[in-house]
């Protein structure tokens, strides 16, 4: 429980908007712009403007975008999810506009690839914190609350729009690069959300459920919740064992359950996002 505090204590979220607002500063600053690629989102189109203008820096470019989205926002969104989200915007503008080292790559597929990945993985630390980097982020929470229009929809849209537009800025090698590159990047989200959300959701058909849901509280201290069910061959009423566990325990709780029971029947399902007592705790926006 002391541990499950701490994840959402301030100190926590501010130190992992930290650290995932510099690797995507590092990303942005010294790969993206030295190769004269751009990225997805708020963060794209500000190099795109900085491209086009070669006015002020891809950072200021960053922050002034996100002026009027944080005006918009205030109404609509919670106040802590506001703030942190400001935090991240702060930093993340600092750290592209004061990086100074270039990561030059004589193949741009090198560039294309840690680009992505660097993006992809201070992204996903980003959202398992309370907050975000502004931008897309809170755009898209707006219009999902408002309006029903799902995140990645909307994602998918201004993207596509942002590359679109910069057909007629950048080299079309470039734009193809920053397209990969941003695929990449959404992969490495998606690894990074899992890698830590990721559970196994059990099901166990057994004749000894009292027992076997007894052992799974006491050593493997997790919950189990019966569910009643009936034999469609036998006729017999069953209890049904359904639990959730970490990966790293599933071969534990699958001992405790064969031990009891060579017979036994035993269903496992990945699920990514459980919520409540022991486990994530939900994101209020």
């Amino acid at each position: 429980m002391k541990n499950r505090t701490f994840i959402y204590s301030i100190p926590w979220n501010l130190a992992i908007i930290t650290l995932g607002c510099i690797m995507v500063g590092i990303a942005i600053k010294a790969i993206v712009l030295p190769h004269g690629m751009i990225t997805g989102g708020f963060s794209g189109f500000g190099l795109l403007l900085y491209y086009c203008t070669g006015q002020l820096t891809p950072g200021l470019w960053y922050l002034i975008l996100n002026v009027p989205v944080f005006i918009i926002g205030w109404k609509w969104i919670s106040k802590r999810f506001l703030f942190y989200s400001l935090f991240g915007t702060a930093v993340l503008t600092a750290a592209i506009d004061l990086i100074s080292f270039e990561i030059m790559f004589h193949d741009p597929i090198l560039a294309v690839l840690s680009g992505g990945v660097l993006v992809g993985a201070g992204a996903g630390l980003i959202f398992h914190s309370l907050g975000s980097t502004g931008g897309n982020d809170i755009i898209s929470i707006l219009l999902n609350q408002k309006y029903n229009i799902r995140i990645g929809t909307y994602t998918f849209v201004f993207n596509f729009v942002l590359f679109l537009f910069s057909f007629g800025s950048l080299n079309m090698d470039l734009i193809i690069y920053s397209m990969a590159m941003s695929f990449i990047s959404s992969q490495v989200i998606d690894s990074f959300l899992s890698m830590f959300n990721q559970r196994k959701m059990v099901l166990v058909i057994s004749k000894n459920s009292e027992a076997i849901a007894k052992e799974i509280m006491t050593k493997l201290n997790k919950g189990a919740t019966f569910l009643h069910g009936r034999g469609a061959y036998s006729g017999r009423d069953k209890d049904i064992i359904l639990s959730v566990v970490s990966n790293y325990q599933l071969k534990r709780l699958e001992e405790v359950v064969f031990n009891l029971d060579q017979e036994a029947f035993l269903i496992t399902e990945n699920t990514f996002n459980v919520l409540g007592r022991g486990f994530s705790k939900r994101k209020v926006y």
